[in-house]
């Protein structure tokens, strides 16, 4: 019986040198080629997610002033999208990136007062990320016929930087006189062309 046991113990003794594992050498070279993969992918993916976070925010400005256009159509009356910094009034400014609101829009144009309906809050961008309109527009009114109000003969620009200014990921959104919308990347012609978006 003792034999048995010492026969046994041996055995398991020699087994426990032959286990599987790694040398020195080859977690070397899994380290390195980790590395490369590391060093070739982290940049490609940088530009995938900000680029996809700047067209995210200004296809977000895009839809809310297609909603707008649309609500005046179908209800017969003025509807408004201003920059807001409280989700419940017009702020005046031209930067886009503090947040904006949509209100059915009664006279006096341009003002939300209690006659009016907050139809949509966008809250302000999570990140540094800046939205300028040009002209001084603070705020966009469609008439019942889905034509702009208040911009007078002028295409209006509003321009997504990002933060730092990286030209590859700026977007540019353009609207006209009669409602039309677009969104441009960076370098095409805007609806004020020849202005590039830039």
């Amino acid at each position: 019986m003792t034999s048995l046991t010492c026969r046994f113990e041996r055995s398991k003794r020699t087994r426990r040198h032959f286990l599987p594992g790694f040398t020195l050498m080859e977690l070397m070279i899994t380290i390195s080629i980790a590395a490369i993969l590391l060093a070739i992918g982290v940049p490609s993916f940088k530009y995938v997610t900000s680029a996809n976070r700047a067209s995210s925010e200004i296809n977000g400005l895009l839809g809310d002033l297609q909603f707008a256009r649309g609500e005046a159509i179908k209800e017969g009356q003025t509807v408004t999208i201003c920059a807001s910094v409280n989700g419940t009034s017009c702020s005046g400014s031209t930067s886009w990136n503090t947040g904006w609101i949509v209100f059915s829009d009664a006279i006096p144009l341009g003002i939300v007062d209690p006659n009016d309906a907050i139809l949509k809050v966008q809250a302000p961008f999570s990140g540094s990320d800046v939205l300028t309109a040009d002209h001084a527009v603070s705020s966009v009114t469609f008439s019942r016929e889905g034509f702009t109000q208040g911009l007078g003969n002028n295409a209006v620009t509003i321009t997504l930087h990002t933060t730092p200014v990286n030209a590859p990921y700026t977007r540019c959104l353009s609207m006209t006189i009669i409602g039309a919308l677009s969104t441009q990347i960076n370098g095409k012609p805007t609806a004020e062309s020849p202005n590039l978006c830039n």
